[in-house]
């Protein structure tokens, strides 16, 4: 069988951060105008007043202690609470292309690689800003990349799920070296005066360069040695926005048209289907679980990747096994298990083996089992 590698990834962090002290001060501040210009309605049981937020329960619960973003100032603006983000015209770059070509041209850096050597683009991230043109299009033009490009979205585990694409292409023979990308702008989808979830999400591009171990001339390469994915269907995390919602205008702006999230049921749900899934991912590589240095894990929440990460390993185990991010970058969906392995990967030595797992709304699961060259 053909030898694949991950021979380059590349990061694009936006420039603009809050912590959970600014986002906590705006939010607490828009709950008290709420409360005040809705006192009556309150008092006679009408609507269900908004309660504060507190910065220390938010990195106790989360892990998250900052994000970064497109744009702050509309998020902290009490009378906002969303981003300011200015539509562009048709004939400039998208803003999830202009993210992307600045995470790529990093990661063909790493893979010592140009545009010509690159047969396809895959984006796969939770959420497109428009449905067409195929946004991987737009960035494969944007780069003057030849070949094919296309989208898909299984939502936090799109990266996977597109590595294994990658993976299954390049082993066809339909292309050489595959760009994944994933360009995601989760504030735009997410509810900042909903205190339930307003601290979730960050903004951020990665990239990684798949291709045969044979065209590899990198310094750093990661050989691919296995890909397992899984679906199981379940509403506990969902987002209903979509061109249908002209059609009924009851539902226009309700609730259900941003991110929505039944913490407690995803934790206790997707743990263990996760923790099983990377031990038999393992088991049918024959790849003992002693040999595991690292699992690079999707970061959405720190108590569920310490709790993956133990029943994996059957033991306690140190940060640089399973190293975090969201406390800088929160919970960036498709991208935070490549943040991961893109930044804590240095010291890993040849022969070691690692995991790349996600793991989100669907729900869905992808595994991908690397070892270093």
């Amino acid at each position: 069988m053909k030898q694949i590698v991950i021979s380059g990834t590349g990061l694009f962090t936006p420039s603009e951060s809050i912590s959970n002290d600014e986002l906590v001060a705006s939010f607490n501040e828009y709950g008290i105008r709420f409360n005040e210009r809705n006192a009556e309605a309150i008092e006679r049981g009408e609507i269900k007043a908004m309660g504060p937020s507190n910065a220390e329960f938010i990195e106790k619960a989360s892990g998250i202690k900052s994000r970064f973003v497109i744009n702050k100032s509309g998020i902290i603006d009490p009378d906002r609470l969303y981003p300011v983000i200015p539509e562009r015209s048709d004939e400039e770059h998208s803003l999830q292309c202009e993210m992307a070509i600045s995470a790529i041209n990093e990661a063909l850096r790493q893979a010592n690689k140009t545009v010509d050597d690159i047969d396809a683009v895959i984006v796969a991230c939770s959420n497109m800003q428009r449905p067409y043109p195929a946004m991987s299009i737009e960035i494969q033009a944007a780069m003057g990349i030849k070949g094919w490009a296309f989208d898909m979205n299984v939502a936090c585990s799109s990266a996977t799920f597109g590595l294994q694409m990658a993976t299954d292409s390049i082993r066809s023979g339909s292309a050489r070296c595959v760009l994944m990308v994933n360009p995601e702008i989760c504030s735009g989808h997410l509810e900042w005066r909903d205190r339930d979830c307003h601290f979730i999400f960050g903004d951020v591009c990665t990239a990684v360069v798949i291709e045969s171990a044979e065209t590899c001339t990198a310094a750093n390469s990661f050989e691919i040695i296995g890909t397992k994915l899984q679906t199981q269907f379940s509403n506990n995390i969902r987002n209903n926005f979509g061109f249908l919602n002209r059609c009924d205008d009851s539902g226009v702006g309700q609730r259900d048209k941003l991110f929505v999230q039944h913490g407690r049921k995803v934790f206790k749900e997707v743990c263990p289907m996760v923790a099983e899934q990377i031990s038999a991912h393992l088991d049918e590589l024959s790849v003992p679980v002693e040999q595991v240095k690292r699992m690079w894990l999707h970061q959405a929440n720190l108590s569920m990747n310490d709790l993956i990460a133990k029943r994996v390993l059957g033991r306690d185990f140190t940060r640089e096994e399973a190293p975090v991010i969201l406390d800088q970058y929160a919970n960036t969906s498709s991208a935070g298990s490549i943040i991961a392995f893109h930044l804590h990967r240095d010291d890993i030595k040849s022969g070691d083996t690692g995991v790349i797992c996600s793991f989100g709304a669907g729900y869905s699961i992808g595994s991908i089992i690397v070892r270093k060259r």
